[in-house]
């Protein structure tokens, strides 16, 4: 008899992959993006010591952590050069979309809130809440490093990779302040351990 604990799993993922696949007929870049971005999350989740069942709901919240960004106009998405502070407001909001859409599936953990808090930073400077430190999942905080790193070091639709350095150079100088200084630790020994990709990368 198959064990239910992964026949439930099973059919989330699915619903995962059915949300990846709507948001990749219309944006090309993001779930790329995600799927790179929830790599490195299991990385660092594996070096932290996280649970195996903890690890693969962080993997899911990485893969659709910008699913928002679905009803965001690919032009601002795609914009190169600076961006206004109304077209910073917007493309903030979303966060709140993604949680919005996320809470309405039955996950029964917390794959919806770590969505939602990561643009979250631990000095409450972050969005949509302002919440801050301990009142931040693990989960999420990862995932905030994670994506920063993943951003940076691969190629944008709009730019070229900045390169991994200036990447680990990023959340060095944000660590201890907005982001978590040991996920930031576990993050730089997987990089130096060979555990991402150095270059940039396209979807």
């Amino acid at each position: 008899m198959p064990d239910s604990n992964s026949h439930q799993h099973q059919i989330y993922q699915e619903i995962v992959d059915a949300l990846i696949a709507v948001h990749r007929l219309t944006d090309g870049y993001t779930p790329g993006h995600e799927d790179r971005t929830a790599t490195l999350c299991v990385k660092i989740a594996e070096h932290l010591g996280l649970p195996r069942e903890r690890i693969d709901i962080l993997h899911m919240a990485a893969q659709v952590h910008d699913i928002g960004k679905a009803k965001i106009p690919l032009a601002l998405l795609n914009k190169p050069g600076r961006i206004t502070d109304e077209e910073y407001t917007l493309l903030k909001t979303h966060v709140q979309i993604g949680y919005d859409i996320l809470k309405k599936i039955g996950f029964p953990f917390n794959l919806a809130e770590i969505v939602w808090c990561h643009h979250e930073y631990l000095d409450g400077s972050g969005y949509p809440r302002g919440v801050m430190a301990e009142s931040i999942p693990l989960e999420s905080r990862i995932l905030t490093v994670s994506d920063i790193v993943e951003s940076i070091s691969a190629d944008r639709p709009y730019r070229k990779s900045l390169g991994m350095e200036v990447a680990l150079d990023e959340i060095r100088r944000q660590s201890g302040t907005r982001l978590d200084p040991l996920v930031v630790e576990a993050c730089l020994h997987v990089v130096a351990e060979g555990g991402v990709e150095s270059s940039g990368a396209t979807a």
